[in-house]
């Protein structure tokens, strides 16, 4: 580990995956990338590389990637509310993990996020900062940091906007990255012969 954050990461994996499966039947998060490494275990393994703690956020009967994300070293937490949308995984990951110092929130469909852009977040929220935020070339990208001081408005999160409004506040730390893995995610077959 090249450097040990505080801070809990969250790993949000409880999206459908409509786009890249419209029938429903394969979790794009078990998919294989051309290294053979499946989406979710590799974007664990980089958040983990950087925190002590991840605790990974699935849908109900995602057994098979729970056992994954279990076997990757996560925790890993049944969302009922994850039908909702990922503010309500969000929340439900923040009230599960109430003795954390801060959060550090990724994707588990965006598996190439550079370690050193996840070390620059935890550093910074490590360092006092409330809010964090990675940009690469003007766009804001993953993982995000959240103090301790936001625990109440993360756990009255809803719906599909996740944490956007906190993060559009004057107070995030911004991080400007040479990192475009922080804006690529998984969403279509398309996407995982990219990555």
């Amino acid at each position: 580990m090249a450097y040990a954050s505080l801070a809990t990461g969250v790993l949000l994996a409880a999206g459908s995956g409509s786009r890249f499966d419209p029938d429903g039947l394969h979790n794009k998060l078990l998919a294989r990338m051309p290294d053979g490494m499946p989406v979710a275990q590799e974007a664990a393994h980089r958040l983990l590389r950087v925190v002590t703690r991840v605790l990974a956020v699935v849908r109900p009967g995602s057994d098979a990637l729970a056992r994954l994300l279990n076997d990757a070293g996560c925790d890993v937490m049944f969302a009922a509310e994850a039908r909702r949308g990922m503010g309500a995984s969000l929340a439900a990951g923040i009230e599960a993990s109430e003795d954390a110092e801060g959060w550090i929130v990724a994707l588990a469909d965006m598996p190439r996020i550079a370690v050193t852009t996840i070390e620059a977040v935890a550093r910074a929220l490590d360092g006092g900062a409330s809010l964090v935020a990675p940009f690469y070339q003007g766009q804001r990208g993953h993982p995000v940091g959240f103090g301790v001081e936001h625990r109440e408005a993360l756990m009255m999160l809803d719906g599909d906007t996740g944490a956007r409004s906190l993060l559009m506040s004057q107070h995030v730390t911004r991080l400007d990255i040479d990192d475009p893995g922080m804006l690529r995610d998984v969403d279509t077959p398309e996407d995982l012969r990219r990555v």
